[in-house]
């Protein structure tokens, strides 16, 4: 019974020293440790540095492949790690892009907090989705002026009806030309949306056109919710938890003193 006692505690601690995250006796170590893990692909160097559940703190489409490799470069023009009081950042690259995970100095050394990261990765998660979403009502704006001088008349349709082109997408073969809209307003998997975001096109009293988008998850996705029109200005307004059923209830074109404009 002692024996089989014993060599629980011993599984025990071999299983608590290998969940241990690694600590560093400076900040500069453990930066250097972690650009190296990324460089590397090296999984099991990035569990050690930030946690084995470090994945769960990340966007659920995970890390952009071209955000690692503008990572890696602008690490190799330039890097340093700012410390202020027990808590310091690594800023690489030109332009000082920050990484969003801080090193803390703890009991054992300095390591990497994953938790207090997980804030400011969905703060700059739902900037980014923010930006898509105005990016692409620009895009609807041009595509509704590209079919319009195709059929003398504006889309009232994202996605054509299969095999016509009623609206501002359909599939195209080699050689043809591209619809005014590619295939992205479109995801592969329903209720997706495109970079967090949903869309729906709405009349317009003025008889041209205009679109509404809202975050698919409020909070998580996105914040604001945005429409535009011919004039191709994007208004922006926060409708809350409710983002959904609200834009849903819109029936036509009209932003009252809520929504403001976006600056161009």
């Amino acid at each position: 019974m002692k024996n089989k006692l014993l060599c629980g505690m011993v599984l025990f601690m071999v299983s608590a020293t290998a969940m241990a995250q690694q600590s560093f006796s400076t900040p500069d170590q453990a930066t250097d440790a972690l650009a190296s893990a990324i460089s590397e692909q090296n999984e099991s160097a990035m569990n050690n540095l930030l946690g084995e559940n470090w994945r769960e703190f990340l966007p659920p489409e995970g890390v952009d492949p071209d955000a690692v490799d503008r990572f890696l470069r602008d690490w190799k023009v330039r890097h340093n790690t700012v410390v202020d009081g027990n808590t310091a950042h690594l800023v690489v690259g030109d332009s000082d892009w920050q990484l969003p995970i801080p090193v803390v100095k703890t009991a054992s050394g300095w390591q990497f907090d994953i938790k207090e990261a997980a804030e400011e990765i969905l703060t700059r998660e739902i900037g980014r989705n923010e930006l898509a979403a105005i990016e692409a009502l620009h895009a609807y704006v041009d595509a509704q002026q590209s079919y319009f001088a195709m059929n003398q008349k504006y889309a009232q349709k994202v996605v054509s009806s299969e095999g016509k082109k009623d609206g501002l997408y359909w599939p195209v073969s080699p050689g043809e030309a591209p619809s005014p809209l590619g295939p992205a307003f479109s995801p592969q998997e329903p209720g997706m949306g495109y970079h967090g975001y949903r869309f729906r096109i709405l009349p317009d009293k003025n008889h041209g056109f205009a679109m509404v988008a809202w975050p698919v998850s409020y909070g998580q996705t996105g914040v604001m919710s945005f429409v535009i029109n011919q004039d191709d200005t994007v208004y922006q307004s926060d409708l809350g938890k409710d983002s959904e059923q609200k834009a849903a209830s819109l029936t036509a074109y009209s932003p009252d003193k809520s929504w403001e404009a976006v600056a161009p």
